[in-house]
């Protein structure tokens, strides 16, 4: 644990980015605030890593399984054309995935999802607890 990382302490800077949705395996899903991309989701390893390289062999492969089932509840949720997936840390350096459904013709369609959009869509509470439970649906 990282006592400066957000994803670590679980702190208000977290909540103001995300909603808890699911605990897997080895990590965390959560929904983001920002619904620029429907169902855009980050999944957070829930021990403190910086680079996939530094998880056990059995680690790489619990958090691919996470990675490849959030996807998948995603997904099915949503029909995206495309799932979008992207580790950064630049800022964050915490390992995580952003999983990104987009869709042709669509926001950031045929490039890179703009990660900071300069207009975000924020919904109200019981439009993020839809979305959460249309993906929990598929868990």
């Amino acid at each position: 644990m990282n006592k400066d990382c957000f994803y670590c302490t679980k702190n208000e800077q977290l909540e103001q980015l995300m909603i808890n949705i699911k605990s897997m395996k080895t990590s965390t899903l959560y929904l983001l605030r920002d619904q620029t991309h429907v169902g855009r989701c980050v999944l957070s390893l829930d021990s403190h890593k910086t680079e996939l390289f530094q998880l056990t062999e059995e680690e790489k492969i619990m958090f691919m399984e996470d990675v490849s089932r959030a996807s998948e509840m995603i997904y099915t949720a949503f029909y995206p054309d495309k799932i979008n997936y992207a580790i950064y840390g630049d800022v964050v350096s915490h390992l995580h995935y952003h999983l990104v459904p987009k869709y042709t013709g669509g926001v950031d369609w045929g490039e890179a999802f703009d990660n900071s959009p300069d207009h975000k869509t924020f919904l109200s509470n019981d439009e993020y607890r839809k979305i959460m439970e249309k993906i929990l649906k598929k868990a």
